[in-house]
């Protein structure tokens, strides 16, 4: 039995999947398929609260949230699972994922759109403790990212064109 990611990607037809780990489920995790964090306004509010929060990422580079009573909710849970287990942390999974977006056509959908702004934050963290050539790097991932999501905001905000 082939995964969904697998079908996905072998159909000519759908553009290529920005985040395949989203679509492998993990024996050890509770995450669904393609989680979403933001599916209302109270969650986009609490999600900005988890990024104002001060966060923790471990030299194994899992991402967890050290304020006790916001990691203790549900939703931090979910946070924690998409940001340790779908977004990409190195560099050529981050440029992959930044050609993927800007071949892409049409308006990212709003999975793909918190995915990508995660994984900004995350190049932003590791641009900052960074030095030297490494620096360099992470910045130009960094630059490259958020030209993809201004890219789609702008495209987003644009004129529709009638159905």
């Amino acid at each position: 039995q082939q995964s969904l990611a697998v079908l996905i990607r072998a159909s000519p037809s759908l553009p290529a999947v920005l985040f395949p780990a989203a679509y492998r489920p993990k024996r050890s995790s509770t995450l669904p398929l393609n989680p979403v964090l933001q599916s209302s306004l109270e969650e986009v509010e609490l999600l900005y609260e988890f990024l104002l929060a001060e966060l923790e990422i471990s030299p194994d580079l899992k991402i967890s949230i050290k304020d006790e009573e916001l990691a203790s909710l549900r939703k931090a849970s979910d946070f924690r699972a998409v940001c340790n287990d779908v977004i990409p942390k190195s560099i050529p999974d981050i440029r992959r994922l930044s050609a993927n977006l800007s071949s892409r056509l049409g308006i990212l959908k709003k999975e793909d759109f918190e995915r990508t702004a995660l994984t900004l934050a995350y190049t932003a963290y590791r641009t900052a403790l960074s030095q030297g050539y490494q620096k360099d790097v992470w910045a130009q991932s960094l630059l490259s990212l958020f030209r993809a999501l201004r890219h789609d905001l702008m495209r987003s905000s644009g004129p529709r064109a009638s159905p």
